[in-house]
This record gives C-alpha cells, sequence and structure tokens, in this order.
C-alpha cells in the first residue's frame, strides 16, 4: 500500500490529479479485482486516498475545489467521450442567468445522460447528445481550470433549447449583447 501511494505521488506533477480505478490498477497489475478493490479501501479508511466518486480518487492534499474538482472528476468518468461543459454552467459563468449552481456542473456528452453523486463535493449532471466535437468545434474552447471544453454562450443557449431546459431564468437582454 506504501509502495502505490509513494508512485501515485511520483506520478503527480501537479497536485491537482485524479485517479480512476483503471489507473491504480496500471500501478499494481499482478492485483485481481478483489484485491484491488481491498487495497483501495484500506488505503481509504487509512486516509491515504479520497473516494471523490465511484471510481475516482485523489490524493489527500489535492489542490482542486468546487466546480474544477467535478470537472476534472467529470473528464475521469467520462474520458473515452466527447465532453464539454455547457447548460446552466456556462450561463452562470456567463451571468446569463441570475442562480449560481452551487455543487453541481452539467455537462453535454456523447455518453448517455446520468446524474452522478459525488458526495460532499457536488453533483455531475451529463446530459446525452448525438453531435460531434468536428460539428462543435468552432463554439468550443478549452477550460483548462476543469479539465473539458466549454461551450459559447451561444452554444449553452441552444443547447438548452435543444434539451428542454427552463429558460425562464435566462437574462436575454445580457444574453443578446454578448451573443
Amino acid at each position: 500500500m506504501r509502495q502505490l501511494i509513494g508512485d501515485l505521488r511520483r506520478l503527480v506533477g501537479r497536485s491537482d490529479r485524479l485517479f480512476a480505478l483503471s489507473d491504480l490498477r496500471a500501478l499494481l497489475p499482478e492485483h485481481s479485482d478483489g484485491a484491488l478493490k481491498s487495497v483501495v479501501g484500506r488505503l481509504e479508511r487509512g486516509g491515504e486516498l479520497v473516494r471523490v466518486c465511484r471510481g475516482i480518487y485523489m490524493l489527500p492534499d489535492v489542490a482542486l475545489r468546487g466546480s474544477e474538482l467535478l470537472g476534472h472528476a467529470a473528464a475521469r468518468l467520462r474520458a473515452d467521450r466527447f465532453n464539454y461543459l455547457s447548460l446552466e454552467t456556462v450561463l452562470s459563468a456567463a451571468g446569463a442567468i441570475s442562480q449560481v449552481p452551487m455543487g453541481r456542473i452539467t455537462v453535454i456528452s456523447s455518453g448517455r445522460s446520468s446524474i452522478i453523486a459525488c458526495g460532499v463535493y457536488g453533483t455531475i449532471e451529463f446530459v446525452h447528445t448525438r453531435r460531434t466535437a468536428s460539428e462543435l468545434a468552432a463554439e468550443l474552447c478549452y477550460d483548462s481550470e476543469h479539465g473539458l471544453w466549454r461551450a459559447s454562450l451561444r452554444l449553452a443557449l441552444r443547447d438548452m433549447r435543444r434539451t428542454r431546459r427552463d429558460t425562464g431564468l435566462v437574462n436575454w437582454e445580457e444574453t443578446n449583447e454578448s451573443v
């Protein structure tokens, strides 16, 4: 167990790294699934690893907090899918809606729609899309704080309509000036 934590600390170039269970498996390839889960459970109980959500862990001294932590967790959870921040998360950051979603991020994903509870850290809402990265490339920019692509204000508004979300909180005067 000490070797695993030592390896994780050496791998981490910065103090904001999250680990999927598959990352931990790569460091302990000789362990069976049950043995790996047992090691991870012991490390978690001992305070050496912190569980963010199912299958995602971090070192206890990670610098990420709030929506940035949720963004990095979303990126790790759906690393094999096309994902980007949108909907209320982007609109709130742009001042286009009056309420700030606390402890929640909304992510458009080529994976299935789901809501992932991350305990004290908040909630990640994945909303499915069939659109591809090449279709939306002009409307996306990379958000390094969250570790995800971020929709433009215009795309976030179109996503709100497309997903039939409540647009009652949208400040249309603010958005028309920005868009």
